[in-house]
């Protein structure tokens, strides 16, 4: 599986709503969860803190304990280790099917177990969000989550086994096979699937860290959507939604929220064609092992995605023509739309997954 879950960054703020305009922390209360024995404390809005009873559990995860997580793992062993980033690692582990107990290496189902480091206050908060978003949304292109456990100052998630791991895997790591571009194609869309899911529930949600190293694959190369640390609930009726700190991925962030603190709901369309263009290219949103003027993939590559004849320059080398050349046309044009500067003339994810199903469509030679 490799490194597949995205390190989160720095100075995380999770800000929801005040009525009263005052700046609040999400705890466990918030996201409707803590251990039975945990007594939960709410920051109010005057800077103090109001005690509150125990909150309830998520009622569809399964509850672990510190000791069934040591099992699963073989007590995190070293060789179990998947990856690592700034909420802390992820190790592989087994449980039942059925009961979700731990069970012996190769018996019942895989299992990804994430722990965060004990010292980490952004891991809490972390924990809490993905708790919060995938504790409360299921969809196929959006990874499972099986359960939690919070014991101390332990804070651990546990998902379903992706067996190919990252994209970010699979189109940067050193050796890897070729994509092809069906394949390509497939991941894309599986994705744009999940965040146009996210887009148009009932409470629109923004992803706000689309990138390679969040999109994980299953054995079949189905494409769904980890880690959920910093998304947000969104706005409904088109206007921006300010948050007090800016937060994701440079290089994939869209640039009205980097210069403003303003999240749209298209800000994630934003990212989302930078994925679309490292697809096309193969190569990273930001390098600085590039030459000078090529550091920014947009930025060098934008200005070649609308004539034919430079496109073909910019695609993977490693796909050796093995693509349907209308469609990479296609692409290129869909990925200038995702990346306009305005958010309001991109174009929704519903209508970017229309467009990508429509390229899947084209199959004849180059």
């Amino acid at each position: 599986m490799g490194n597949c879950w995205g390190a989160p960054v720095n100075n995380l703020t999770i800000n929801p709503s005040n009525p009263n305009g005052h700046e609040t922390t999400w705890t466990a209360d918030d996201v409707s969860l803590a251990p039975p024995s945990t007594t939960v404390v709410r920051a109010s809005s005057d800077g103090g803190a109001d005690r509150e009873r125990p909150a309830s559990i998520v009622r569809n995860l399964k509850v672990f304990t510190m000791g069934e997580m040591r099992s699963a793992t073989r007590n995190f062993r070293p060789d179990t280790l998947l990856g690592e980033g700034g909420f802390g690692k992820v190790f592989k582990g087994w449980v039942e099917e059925n009961t979700y107990a731990p069970s012996r290496v190769g018996v019942g189902i895989p299992i990804a177990v994430k722990k965060s480091s004990s010292d980490s206050s952004q891991g809490l908060r972390e924990w809490q969000a993905e708790v919060k978003f995938l504790g409360k949304f299921s969809h196929p292109n959006l990874v499972k989550l099986l359960g939690y456990c919070w014991e101390d100052d332990q804070f651990l998630l546990v998902y379903e086994y992706m067996q190919k791991g990252s994209l970010e895997n699979h189109l940067f790591r050193k050796g890897a096979q070729p994509v092809s571009w069906g394949l390509r194609m497939k991941i894309a869309t599986g994705a744009a699937r999940g965040l146009a899911f996210l887009h148009t529930s009932e409470k629109s949600v923004i992803y706000r860290d689309f990138k390679t190293a969040n999109i994980l694959l299953d054995q079949e190369f189905n494409a769904k959507l980890s880690d959920f640390g910093l998304a947000k609930f969104g706005p409904t009726d088109g206007s921006s939604h300010v948050t007090t700190k800016v937060v994701g991925t440079y290089g994939y962030t869209a640039p009205e929220y980097f210069a403003s603190g303003h999240l749209y709901i298209n800000s994630d369309v934003y990212g989302f064609g930078v994925v679309l263009l490292e697809l096309l290219t193969g190569l990273r949103a930001v390098d600085k092992n590039r030459p000078s003027d090529s550091h920014s993939l947009v930025k060098w590559a934008v200005p070649s995605l609308s004539e034919q004849r430079k496109l073909k320059k910019l695609v993977d080398p490693r796909l050796e023509n093995m693509y349907p050349m209308k469609a990479a046309v296609l692409v290129g044009e869909l990925i200038l739309r995702c990346l306009k500067g305005d958010p309001k003339r991109r174009p929704s994810m519903q209508e970017v997954l229309y467009a990508l199903e429509k390229i899947n469509m084209i199959k004849e030679a180059p």
